[in-house]
């Protein structure tokens, strides 16, 4: 041990000895700027900036990394080793921190948050990874360089840090861990550069940045730019050309796409590009590059298509909803969702919830969406289950099982389980505290106030005129009795095979 010391302390000296063209300036201001962790959590806004799933997961990732590294070194590490600060003779002023540091010295606070972040950046991202590790290392050099730790102090903090990153993992997984859906696997047309892709995008999104990358990736593709009253006529002239019929938009736009892709049966190519692309994530494309990998190599599976049909009797007329204006009083309606389906209040609970997600995180997201929900003036709708007259707050159905509990589900795992995930909130006395609690306990506790199932098939009777349903992001309206059913295994779509990033 005394020689492990004394070699730590001849580092330690020979590093103050040194001089770094420019660290003097640079390494000072550096290490002081991580103070309090106000570095990287400006980096991680940086990072969450580009407005990418999988730079903001990244972003996320590792702030809980650096919270949890933070948290352990400060209780546990500082106070089990009392290791007095390195002496400053050596260290030349001008590289000296204003303010020195008071606390103990082993382990190195900073170090174990740099390497926490960077760590935790790295696991979500490995691009955003390699991009922050230099920063993560410099700062680690800069307290030897500062005379604020011995090296000793920062390696161990470093590799806290880095356990630290791990950890979060275990509890919280990576999206490469948890695999996009990969079952039933189809054999789908490889479009070498795209040739044969004719691919929709909706200008009123956000496709036209995603449509110049696609021009790259792609370059035999066509792109057709479509206004959002144009998109179903222009994605029945692209149906009728094309080899694979692509999309590019959010979930109604997705929707639109995937019911001529039904009609002529042919393959969609799925590129997220609106608010909500939650279809698009659970196949685990998200940007241009997943795209182009799964077209090009052929690599696509089966999902299931969920279907509703409302109001007319059997052998009357039927409607396909496709400009979801809604109004269809006396006849069929029938609608497909790749996403949800929804009777009640979900629609404005949706809203809520995506509205105060990203600042305050899912589980709280969905409480205060229940609460502000509860202050408007909805009230329960009515309807038959089984025969049986009901108050309902809120009926959603899902296209397979949501791995998310509460009023507002997440992701998916599996595509094609031929299952409608389905929730359902009695009305009755004190909605407040059903809806709350049905946004606090999720789907699995069973209560008088709310009840969840997973079924192919489910039917409602006595449906006011004029109710609103919404699907994918649309809205229609229904009457009568409903039909919420699945089409299994339907629509072949292209998804890249999961790898590490």
């Amino acid at each position: 041990m005394a020689r492990m010391v004394s070699f730590d302390s001849r580092l330690f000296e020979a590093v103050a000895a040194r001089h770094w063209p420019g660290a003097d300036r640079v390494l000072p201001r550096l290490s002081r700027s991580a103070n309090h962790g106000v570095l990287w959590f400006a980096t991680a806004a940086g990072i969450a900036a580009t407005r990418t799933p999988r730079a903001r997961r990244a972003a996320v990732r590792g702030v809980a990394s650096l919270a949890l590294a933070s948290a352990t070194i400060n209780t546990l590490g500082k106070r089990s080793v009392r290791r007095p600060r390195p002496l400053l003779d050596p260290v030349p002023l001008i590289r000296q921190l204003k303010r020195q540091p008071i606390t103990t010295s082993f382990p190195s606070g900073h170090s174990a948050s740099a390497a926490a972040f960077a760590t935790g950046v790295a696991l979500e991202s490995r691009a955003w990874g390699a991009a922050v590790a230099p920063l993560a290392a410099a700062v680690a050099v800069s307290r030897v360089y500062t005379g604020a730790h011995f090296p000793s102090d920062v390696l161990v903090g470093g590799a806290l840090g880095a356990g630290a990153a791990f950890a979060v993992r275990g509890l919280v997984p990576t999206r490469a861990q948890l695999a996009p859906p990969g079952r039933p696997r189809m054999t789908a047309p490889a479009l070498p550069g795209g040739a044969g892709l004719v691919l929709v995008a909706n200008a009123g999104a956000g496709a036209p940045q995603r449509v110049r990358a696609l021009d790259d990736a792609l370059p035999e593709a066509e792109v057709i730019l479509a206004e959002p009253g144009d998109l179903h006529a222009e994605l029945e002239k692209a149906a009728a050309r094309a080899q694979v019929l692509g999309v590019c938009g959010g979930d109604g736009t997705v929707n639109a796409a995937a019911r001529v892709a039904l009609e002529h049966g042919l393959p969609l190519a799925v590129l997220p590009g609106g608010t909500l692309n939650h279809f698009a994530y659970d196949l685990g494309v998200e940007d241009v590059r997943d795209l182009a990998c799964a077209v090009e190599a052929g690599d696509a599976v089966a999902v299931d298509v969920g279907r509703f049909r409302s109001g007319g009797e059997d052998d009357g007329d039927t409607h396909t909803d496709t400009d979801g204006d809604g109004d269809r009083s006396g006849e069929r309606v029938e609608g497909y969702f790749l996403n949800t389906f929804s009777l009640g209040v979900y629609p404005e609970l949706v809203r809520q919830r995506e509205h105060w997600t990203d600042r305050i995180g899912g589980k709280p997201a969905s409480v205060l969406a229940a609460l502000k929900v509860l202050r408007s003036d909805e009230r329960p709708m009515t309807a038959r289950f089984r025969g049986k007259e009901r108050a309902v707050w809120m009926l959603f159905a899902g296209n397979c099982t949501y791995h998310r509990p509460g009023l507002t589900p997440g992701r998916r795992l599996d595509l094609a389980d031929g299952l409608l995930d389905v929730r359902i909130v009695h009305g009755g006395r004190r909605p407040g505290a059903r809806l709350l609690a049905a946004a606090l306990t999720g789907p699995d506790v069973r209560s008088p106030a709310q009840a969840a199932a997973r079924m192919p098939r489910l039917r409602v009777d006595g449906i006011e005129a004029g109710t609103v349903v919404a699907y994918d992001g649309e809205v229609t309206r229904v009457q009568g009795s409903l039909t919420v059913d699945k089409l299994p295994e339907a629509l072949t779509v292209y998804r890249p095979l999961p790898v590490l990033r």
